[in-house]
């Protein structure tokens, strides 16, 4: 096994560190490369997807309650824990997607591996890496992580070196044509769902789609903890379909007109697919990326999720489709 990938999931951090990792694994794989992950178990966790997808999964004992918590506070345990499975073979690459890691954990595990190699968007703490991914665009990306990785790190920051699946690259072919008006509207917040943003924007599009009629197509994870309620919901309102952890998004993407989703991983997929989106901020990290992403016209923010209703969607939602100009310029802004 010569590549390492450690990477959670959970209700609270969501599913798309994960996601994104197994993109990039898949290419590696293609690349010859043995690739493993290493995560640790907790509410939520991707293991059994990940082992689905094709590869080995190293798994830590679980953590009970906050898995970004436990692991910021013990990141001595949580790395040498990590250093008594990389030992036993000749690593030559750890990739590390998570927010709870940093230079002191990376120290520990460097004697360990040949390269390190680091996927973050906060830039908000030090590390020790060779390479560090940054997929997201920022007004500062050049600038940002001046100070907190070695001199010599290669970086690759910006949407030009966003981890999509090969799924998004082929229906990107078949992107229905806009003809002016919102008919279709794709709705998705990631894999958990933590605060419950699905259900927020049924109950404001139940009080619309009859009048419009609208299809909506609704995704969510297996590790959406409301999924249960959200199928009901769904089942609840006309031409309202309910997916759940499926390989086809791209596909329902490029059938939209509209997407209403947060403003993480998902964001560059909905952009590659030319998709116009309102956006809930639903983690404090999508909050500058989302502002950013925001003054080059293709999304539109609704708010912060703590300060969202449905009253709130249910606005934005009819500003957009009762004035054709707004969506328009969305569409020629991509």
């Amino acid at each position: 096994m010569d590549t390492f990938i450690r990477v959670d999931a959970s209700v609270e951090i969501g599913t798309g560190h994960v996601m994104r990792c197994l993109t990039l694994a898949h290419r590696l794989k293609k690349d010859g490369q043995q690739v493993a992950f290493i995560c640790r178990g907790a509410e939520g966790e991707c293991i059994t997807l990940i082992e689905q997808q094709g590869f080995v999964v190293y798994t830590l004992p679980p953590c009970y309650g906050s898995l970004w918590n436990f692991v910021t506070e013990y990141w001595e345990k949580d790395a040498y824990e990590t250093i008594e499975i990389l030992k036993q073979y000749n690593v030559k690459k750890l990739i590390i997607d998570h927010y709870s890691i940093d230079v002191k954990w990376e120290h520990l595990v460097r004697p360990f591996v040949k390269n390190i190699m680091v996927i973050d968007d906060l830039a908000n703490r030090k590390h020790d890496c060779d390479l560090l991914l940054d997929q997201n665009f920022y007004s500062d990306m050049e600038t940002r992580y001046e100070g907190l990785v070695p001199s010599s790190a290669k970086m690759l920051l910006g949407p030009s070196h966003a981890l999509l699946r090969d799924e998004f690259i082929e229906a990107k072919k078949h992107i229905k044509p806009f003809n002016g008006k919102v008919e279709r509207i794709f709705i998705f917040f990631g894999g958990s769902d933590p605060t419950n943003e699905t259900e927020k924007v049924l109950l404001a599009i139940k009080s619309i789609i009859e009048q419009y009629k609208l299809v909506v197509d609704v995704v969510v994870g297996n590790s959406n903890p409301n999924k249960l309620k959200i199928k009901q919901l769904c089942d609840g309102i006309e031409n309202t379909h309910y997916y759940c952890q499926v390989s086809n998004i791209a596909e329902l993407m490029a059938q939209a007109d509209l997407a209403i989703g947060g403003g993480g991983a998902t964001t560059w997929e909905r952009i590659l697919m030319k998709l116009p989106s309102l956006v809930i901020i639903i983690a404090e990290n999508q909050k500058k990326v989302s502002m950013d992403v925001e003054k080059l016209g293709v999304i539109k923010i609704i708010g912060e999720s703590k300060n969202v209703s449905s009253m709130n969607i249910y606005r934005s939602l009819y500003e957009l489709i009762i004035n054709n100009n707004i969506l328009n310029e969305m569409n020629r802004n991509f």
